[in-house]
């Protein structure tokens, strides 16, 4: 665990990461971007045809292609200068949809109220300071307007957390470790690559968003349909133990 990890640092690893990151996504992201998370956003963002949308923490913009292809106005912004170069190269001229490097934390650039609805992909637990990058989310949004975001689930994937196996491999159970710590901790993603995240506990989330002024509408621990589970059959292991979890608030 890394107490004094800035938001700074993240955003170097993650600039660092980009290509590699990039390679693992399709136009509908990741596998668990696929299976888990674009079934249940766009559940929960519902229609999203002329809308004025923020995409806050784009990466290499899948999510913003497939909103703009909905015919929704797209902003979309990334902390990453590696990230938005790669969005822009990947985004078809015929998709208007304007790119900004900018962190979610402090988004001054944009004016209050400028959007309908705004979602945050697998970003929030990738900042530092989550509760300024709330209140910029609510600064943002006009009133009455949505707030979609997904996290990785804060109650199972923890400081430590991991599968528990047998010499042989075979998964006995997820091991949870360090809950009520909130900090920064390093976690490997892909082969070598260690990027930094967040750990907050639920209550923190729902008690800041609350607080930042929002109504909480939803919770969603997403599991995988039955039509990826025929695509893909392995994912049956996700019943065992959430790893995301989604929220929709309302302004």
């Amino acid at each position: 665990m890394k107490k004094n990890i800035k938001t700074e640092d993240t955003i170097k690893r993650w600039d660092n990461f980009a290509e590699t990151y990039s390679k693992s996504h399709t136009e509908q992201g990741d596998v668990h971007k696929e299976i888990f998370l674009n079934p249940t956003l766009f559940s929960l963002m519902g229609t999203v045809k002329n809308k004025k949308i923020l995409d806050a923490g784009c990466g290499e913009g899948y999510l913003s292609r497939l909103l703009a292809k909905s015919d929704a106005n797209v902003t979309a912004v990334d902390y990453s200068p590696k990230m938005i170069e790669i969005a822009r190269e990947r985004t078809p001229n015929e998709l208007s949809i304007h790119y900004i490097e900018g962190n979610c934390e402090d988004l001054h650039s944009l004016e209050d109220a400028s959007f309908d609805l705004i979602v945050s992909n697998m970003v929030i637990h990738d900042l530092e300071n989550y509760k300024k990058t709330f209140k910029e989310m609510f600064r943002l949004l006009v009133d009455g307007g949505t707030f979609v975001f997904s996290i990785l689930h804060p109650c199972f994937v923890t400081p430590g957390s991991g599968w528990e196996k047998t010499e042989n491999g075979e998964k006995l159970h997820w091991n949870v470790d360090n809950y009520f710590y909130e900090g920064a901790y390093e976690q490997k993603l892909g082969n070598t690559e260690k990027m930094v995240y967040f750990h907050r506990t639920l209550t923190t989330y729902i008690n800041t968003l609350i607080q930042t002024g929002f109504t909480l509408e939803c919770m969603v621990e997403p599991v995988p349909s039955k039509e990826m589970l025929e695509k893909y059959p392995s994912f049956e292991e996700d019943f065992r133990c959430a790893d995301f979890m989604v929220f929709k608030l309302k302004k």
